[in-house]
């Protein structure tokens, strides 16, 4: 039977300004940004184990309100205070009605701590222990 089951998965992200997206992918996240010719302003975005996504300019568009991206990381406190000292600032939940609420910028989500913050475009990201 064809289907997706054995297919690779990637997403796709908008960027007001993917110059600028760009810089905060590679800069602050400490991930690998490769342009991507002829597609526009445009790129790949690439993390461990041959995982990624496409980042593109689509200026005028808004970003989703949802969590568009998820990152799972071995050493979350590590990685937690790393951005905090590059300056990313946690959003602040509280939504009782799903049982989320956060502690600066943390929340524990059935024992796990989670955070989540927005790129420069307003994509909202989030991470956890994997």
């Amino acid at each position: 039977m064809a289907g997706l089951a054995n297919s690779e998965i990637g997403a796709v992200l908008r960027a007001e300004d993917y110059g600028r997206a760009k810089r905060f992918y590679a800069d602050v996240l400490g991930l690998e940004v490769e342009d991507a010719p002829g597609t526009g302003p445009a790129g790949m975005v690439k993390a461990s184990g041959g995982t990624g996504f496409m980042i593109y300019e689509r200026p005028g568009m808004p970003a989703p309100e949802n969590t568009t991206l998820a990152f799972g990381v071995a050493d979350f406190d590590a990685v937690i205070a790393d951005l905090r000292q590059k300056g990313v600032v946690f959003e602040e939940y509280d939504m009782p009605e799903m049982g989320l609420k956060t502690v600066d910028g943390v929340a524990q989500v059935e024992g796990i701590p989670m955070v989540w913050l927005k790129d420069t475009e307003g994509n909202v990201l989030t991470i956890a222990p994997k």
